[in-house]
């Protein structure tokens, strides 16, 4: 897994997108400090850029340096989640403006999938996590059926799990500064 992560990294850093497996489903990513690349990435979709992605973060340290507050029920959801869960949270700063939503949010999930966690651990920045299939188009269950398009659109393939099922999409929770809280997907 070690050099797996080398490859990425050096990949990420020099402003590529790669392909890898997530604690749900197989993902497109990169630094989600980087515009550019962020931009690669919703070409690649052919996904609009009003319609935002979401940021893998491998701990409060990186919330926080995205986040200058953060709900106290969003902790109390994380703590209670058993699944994976996408959390929606208001004013992220830190990021690449074109990962934001277009109502200044920001949906971020917490991993502790070894390969997503070590790899931010070694990036020290938040990375973008969609799922890996063309706009519209189902999402893949397994690295099998992505489309050629993606694995050929990417500059790197990650060499781990492929003969994994993936689970099932994160549920994803928005969560307002004034406490409302709303789930968009179970």
């Amino acid at each position: 897994m070690q050099e797996e992560i080398q490859k990425a990294f050096e990949v990420i850093q020099s402003g590529g997108i790669i392909l890898y497996p997530t604690d749900t489903v197989w993902g497109i990513g990169c630094d989600a400090t980087n515009a550019e690349a962020v931009a690669k990435i919703y070409r690649l979709k052919q996904r609009a850029e009003t319609q935002s992605m979401i940021v893998l973060m491998n701990g409060e340290k990186m919330m926080y340096n995205v986040f200058r507050e953060i709900p106290e029920v969003a902790w109390q959801i994380l703590d209670l989640s058993e699944n994976p869960t996408t959390l929606i949270l208001d004013n992220p700063r830190n990021v690449a403006a074109n990962v934001i939503g277009q109502d200044k949010t920001l949906g971020i999930r917490i991993v502790k999938e070894p390969f997503c966690y070590k790899l931010m651990e070694r990036m020290k920045k938040p990375l973008v996590s969609t799922s890996a299939n063309i706009s519209g188009q189902p999402t893949p269950k397994s690295f099998a059926e992505i489309s050629p398009e993606i694995v050929n659109g990417v500059d790197y393939v990650v060499n781990l799990h492929r003969d994994k099922v993936s689970g099932k999409p994160s549920t994803i929770i928005k969560l307002t500064h004034d406490s409302q809280v709303k789930i968009i997907r179970k």
